[in-house]
């Protein structure tokens, strides 16, 4: 693995943006979870994160997702820092936009969420909804593909682990994509956006740790 070596006083703001990336998951997962639990009809197993948006409390979601894309394109500057390769941080920063959109743009109420909302898709899509899923579909693939481009400047172990990352996260994907109802599709992306934010969080905790070693 190549890294770029930095005076100390550089290091020290690289480190912080590294963090933001440990920080990234744990917020939008954590959030997320405490408002699946508490917000009235939401249901893990048919409804996705992008739907809490919706109602009264669907400003948490939001802040979530403004949140979340801020720390992913922090950590994306991270890595640009400390890596040779391009690629891989403005991949990353495009998911990190498509975070931002996500909260910009809400996805439309569907199949009981928020409460009193008829079952099954929406009747119609709404202009914010069709950029929210554009925003969304453009994002996951920006992060696949960063999790190979990163991975590739890694060590051998890492780097393996850097793509498995970016293939089940594109296989949760590809479930939610195919419009599948199904609670296993659903769970199973649930727990895609899990892995790929575990990735994000331990590559930035070994990259910043690695800079502390020099």
């Amino acid at each position: 693995m190549t890294t770029t070596t930095l005076p100390s006083s550089t290091f020290s703001s690289t480190r912080t943006l590294l963090t933001c990336g440990v920080l990234a998951g744990p917020v939008f997962v954590v959030t997320g979870l405490l408002q699946g639990l508490t917000r009235a009809g939401f249901d893990f197993t048919r409804h996705p994160a992008s739907l809490l948006s919706n109602g009264s409390l669907g400003f948490v979601q939001i802040a979530n997702f403004l949140v979340t894309g801020l720390l992913t394109i922090a950590a994306a500057a991270g890595i640009r820092r400390v890596l040779p390769g391009r690629w891989g941080p403005r991949l990353l920063t495009v998911y990190g936009v498509g975070l931002l959109c996500a909260g910009v743009f809400t996805a439309d109420p569907q199949d009981g969420f928020p409460a009193g909302t008829p079952a099954g898709p929406p009747s119609a899509i709404s202009w914010h909804g069709t950029l929210h899923f554009a925003a969304g579909g453009i994002g996951f693939l920006a992060l696949v593909a960063a999790c190979f481009a990163i991975g590739s400047h890694l060590p051998p172990a890492r780097a393996w682990y850097s793509r498995l990352s970016g293939l089940l996260f594109l296989a949760g994907f590809a479930g939610v994509a195919s419009g599948s109802a199904s609670p296993v599709v659903t769970l199973g992306f649930w727990a895609a956006v899990a892995v790929a934010f575990t990735w994000l969080a331990t590559t930035s905790t070994y990259l910043r740790s690695r800079g502390e070693s020099r």
